[in-house]
């Protein structure tokens, strides 16, 4: 699903509610996620712009692909919510695919860097 396109003047990436008790869990399920090109998860390459979570306690996750061509876009969205779905308290998830800003290297993390063999 691809995310709307935002208002003029709001920021093309939401921020996460990195403050919500779920939110690392959140983000450790989506560590189980790996680009079936490179050998680091999703989270680390930097293809998660937000995690949203909202006072019912559903997800939105906003992500990109490292390029608009990837064999497995169709499927990724899926993998993420498959991983976020089975956590306790999570009540629905929802993936947008979005290419504004497009990913770049410098959203790797230093791990993923360092496998990566970039550190």
């Amino acid at each position: 699903m691809d995310a709307p396109t935002p208002a003029e003047g709001e920021p093309l990436i939401q921020p996460s509610t990195e403050d919500h008790p779920l939110y690392n869990d959140i983000v450790e399920a989506i560590r189980t996620v790996h680009d079936p090109e490179i050998p680091v998860n999703i989270y680390d390459l930097g293809l998660i712009y937000s995690v949203r979570i909202d006072d019912e306690s559903a997800v939105t996750v906003d992500m990109t692909l490292t390029a608009p061509g990837c064999p497995v876009a169709g499927e990724m969205p899926g993998w993420v919510a498959d991983a976020v779905e089975p956590l306790p308290g999570i009540k629905q998830v929802d993936v947008n695919l979005i290419w504004e800003p497009p990913w770049d290297m410098s959203r790797l993390s230093d791990e993923a860097r360092l496998e990566l063999g970039f550190m």
